[in-house]
């Protein structure tokens, strides 16, 4: 089998949630791709007063973004920075945890399992399976003990997931992106990216993969991977001296903080499969337009997901797997909204855009939200 199917699998796997404070919506579809290698986290409620939405867009294989699904936002709520209120820095541990996680024998164990499971239901969306709940139980007092076994000195996984995540609490929105999955914000009709694609021709990325011993060719990392950030792929982490965030393919996410205001409609988080078909404005230029007559968050994701099919795999955009997940803010910012906006206009850049095109649509990226 090639990586292509002779007719895509559009069936998808929809999902709708709302509490007081948030509305989202979700699909995820296989396509033409051979397998299903996304993955996606919905909880409005990770605690009281937060939500938390994540997709993970695996490559090499679908058990890593299987494993960040599953594992990732219990470590954001386990490390010591959650309950001190830095929401940013226990992002950042939870994605380095990951590649922690998956070694040695209770790593493989779990990705092990992981795989197992999937293969039993062969024929059903993948996403039904590692796409948590809120009323998952996320106290999990597994403390990730090291096991002995056979597989003791298994290295990790040498396929890999990106991971772009949106927390939310009251009008903070901070987001933690590794890899070239997008989140983007919707200010007055406007779409300001919040994540940067992590591709090896930008400076910083191919300075940090050249000097970790690293090469590129083709536009791609050692002649692999058209992504500079990820989690797995551990054989490009095998530097003996230089520390996670310094190796030639790193976990290490951007993280960017918004102070949302009354002029923020929604975000959108997806994976390349969606991006690859639509820039960021005319996504949001889209939504707003389905807004109108679907009330439905999921009917309107799935209308992006079809939007985006290609008719035959000969041009390849359009094949790829396709995840996304639609998140309306339904209360206002109690900050107000003129000071909010000004602050935003006032900030230095942080996020660049995915290209020319986008630049254009996007209007001026200087000036995105963040803190």
């Amino acid at each position: 089998m090639g990586i292509y199917l002779s007719t895509p699998n559009t069936e998808k796997f929809s999902e709708d949630g709302e509490n007081d404070r948030l509305k989202y919506g979700l699909s995820s579809m296989q396509g033409w791709r051979a397998t299903m290698e996304d993955a996606h986290t919905a909880l409005l409620d990770l605690d009281e007063h937060t939500s938390f939405f994540g997709v993970y867009d695996g490559h090499g294989g679908k058990v890593v973004a299987k494993f960040c699904a599953k594992y990732l936002h219990t470590q954001v709520l386990k490390n010591e920075a959650y309950a001190a209120g830095d929401l940013g820095t226990s992002l950042q541990k939870a994605f380095l945890r990951m590649d922690e996680m998956m070694q040695g024998q209770r790593g493989w164990r779990e990705l092990a399992a992981l795989g197992d499971k999937i293969n039993k239901f062969t024929g059903m969306i993948e996403g039904l399976i590692w796409s948590p709940k809120g009323g998952d139980n996320h106290d999990n007092e597994d403390d990730w003990a090291f096991e002995e076994g056979p597989h003791s000195d298994f290295s990790g996984p040498t396929s890999g997931s990106t991971a772009c995540v949106a927390i939310i609490r009251n009008n903070q929105l901070v987001v933690a992106n590794a890899g070239d999955s997008r989140c983007v914000i919707s200010r007055k009709g406007q779409a300001y990216n919040l994540s940067k694609d992590h591709k090896p021709e930008l400076e910083a990325e191919r300075e940090r993969i050249l000097k970790a011993g690293g090469f590129i060719h083709a536009g791609r990392v050692n002649g692999s991977l058209n992504l500079s950030r990820a989690i797995g792929d551990m054989e490009f982490k095998q530097n003996k001296i230089f520390p996670p965030e310094k190796q030639v393919i790193t976990a290490n996410p951007d993280i960017n903080t918004v102070e949302l205001c009354d002029d923020d409609e929604f975000i959108v988080l997806a994976c390349d499969g969606i991006w690859d078909c639509m820039s960021s404005q005319q996504l949001v230029d889209f939504i707003h337009e389905q807004m109108n007559t679907e009330s439905r968050l999921s009917a309107i994701c799935e209308k992006v997901l079809d939007r985006c099919l290609a008719p035959t795999t000969m041009g390849g955009e359009g094949c790829d797997n396709m995840t996304m997940i639609l998140v309306q803010l339904k209360k206002a910012s109690s900050s107000g909204t003129a000071s909010a906006s000004a602050s935003a206009a006032e900030q230095s850049t942080q996020t660049e855009s995915r290209d020319d095109e986008q630049e254009n649509t996007n209007g001026s990226l200087n000036e995105h939200p963040k803190v």
